[in-house]
């Protein structure tokens, strides 16, 4: 079996608290920094609050994950899927892992009902803009706005 093959039968499953060093250490890989009491916290509120967070396993480890939410009425918005966080492994990237949770949260979020599904990309962040673009993601109806507060 090829690794592609391999990645693609990876297991799509909920993620779990004992999935943060796994999900940090691919965090680590693409941002240069290892917040394993941040996944902690998030895969906690995740699901103690209804929230998504999934894992992509293969032969008994974490590839990759995608963690999310359904947020309302921000901003005059309708109840929307959002996802806050997306990473594949390096080792694992080119294989469709990504995709797989992708369309999993996109699955997830149209069960309970959410029309839309948004993201935030940091505009420099090409690779990740082209995932989400190539995912069928396009410009939706809002612009971010920031102001420095020192």
């Amino acid at each position: 079996m090829s690794d592609s093959q391999a990645e693609n039968s990876a297991i799509v499953r909920p993620a779990v608290p004992d999935d943060a060093p796994a999900i940090a250490a691919i965090d680590a890989e693409h941002t240069g920094v290892e917040k394993i009491l941040h996944w902690q916290g998030l895969l906690t509120s995740c699901r103690d609050n209804g929230g998504l967070a999934l894992v992509a396993e293969f032969e008994g480890d974490v590839v990759a994950y995608i963690v999310g939410e359904v947020r309302a009425w921000e901003f005059g918005s309708p109840p929307t899927g959002w996802i806050y966080a997306v990473g594949v492994a390096p080792r694992s990237q080119g294989q469709a892992v990504g995709r797989r949770l992708v369309d999993a949260a996109r699955k997830h979020f149209a069960d309970l009902g959410v029309s839309s599904l948004r993201t935030m990309v940091r505009r420099e962040n090409v690779e990740l803009l082209r995932f989400f673009r190539s995912s069928g993601f396009v410009a939706g109806p809002f612009v971010e706005l920031e102001v420095d507060c020192g």
